[in-house]
């Protein structure tokens, strides 16, 4: 079967995993899926994904980085802007009226055509198909490819509603992760859960990093990738739900609740939300202890 389904005894999770019964878990449907060719293709694909995801009880679903093309782009600026795709236009809205239909959140992924400039964009729509956040990456890889991308200015975290119940979202994208503060501000944005749409190699390193900002912010990370078939992409998706101890636990606990293979499939992660805000309100890290009055290098600009 072309689609398939990891869970936590699959694939990850270390000796003292949660043993009891939560009253709110939330469960993020990570669509590692090969790209087709056209915007039609794409919807179709993309469609499909998230019936299989609501049908498999999934409360949001995540696409990986710039669905809208495969994360494949021009660099010349007419054609870049000629694929680039408008966030009020039909793909987007369609994905919308999709979440409102399956009621379900979903993530959709793509390449932006903002006013003069073309950006790389993940829209937010929840189970009623509104609009809850537009984040463009601000850490565009700006060596590479994504030069010819204009960065976003900000990091947002929004109030989602889902069958799980309401939960603080907030959204970054690949390279993102490579510095500590994007999940640093989102956290003291008081977002529980960062959705992170992917299109790189997920070596063991990268994924060290997820699993890094998801314990030192004491939050949940689920990373979608490309599957291996796409160019410079291996799969890998992965979660951390950042709970590195547990009351009763006599040593620390793998935080990863999924971490996917190389093949295409739609991949569950579940976040144990009860677990996860317990362990937020009693342990050290996060804002407990920070001193920003000793941080004032950070925010220097100087090149």
């Amino acid at each position: 079967m072309w689609y398939t389904v990891f869970g936590l005894s699959a694939v990850c999770g270390g000796p003292y995993q949660c043993t009891g019964v939560s009253s709110m878990v939330l469960k993020i449907a990570l669509l590692q899926l090969l790209p087709g060719r056209g915007l039609e293709e794409q919807y179709r694909i993309g469609r499909e994904a998230c019936e299989k995801a609501k049908a498999m009880g999934a409360d949001i679903a995540l696409f990986p980085e710039m669905w809208s093309c495969g994360y494949t782009f021009p660099q010349n600026p007419e054609a870049l802007r000629e694929l680039a795709i408008h966030n009020g236009g039909e793909f987007v809205e369609s994905f919308g009226a999709l979440a409102a239909e399956l009621d379900m959140a979903i993530g959709i992924t793509y390449l932006e055509r903002h006013f003069t400039s073309v950006r790389n964009t993940i829209t937010l729509f929840d189970r009623n198909g509104d609009r809850r956040i537009t984040y463009a990456k601000v850490h565009t890889c700006a060596f590479g490819d994504e030069r010819v991308l204009t960065p976003g200015n900000d990091f947002f975290v929004v109030d989602l509603d889902t069958a799980a119940g309401p939960v603080k979202v907030g959204c970054m994208i690949c390279y993102d992760r490579e510095f500590p503060e994007s999940a640093r501000i989102l956290m003291l944005k008081g977002a529980e859960v960062v959705l992170v749409p992917n299109a790189c190699p997920m070596e063991i390193n990268r994924l060290s990093q997820l699993r890094a900002r998801a314990f030192e912010n004491m939050l949940g990370i689920a990373t979608c990738n490309y599957p291996a078939g796409q160019l410079d992409c291996n799969g890998h998706s992965s979660a951390f739900d950042g709970v590195a101890w547990l009351p009763d636990g006599p040593g620390s606990r793998d935080m990863c609740v999924l971490g996917a293979g190389e093949e295409p499939g739609i991949y569950m992660a579940e976040f144990d939300l009860d677990l996860m805000r317990g362990y937020r309100s009693r342990e050290v890290h996060g804002d407990k202890y920070r001193r920003p009055d000793r941080y004032h290098l950070l925010v220097e600009d100087k090149q």
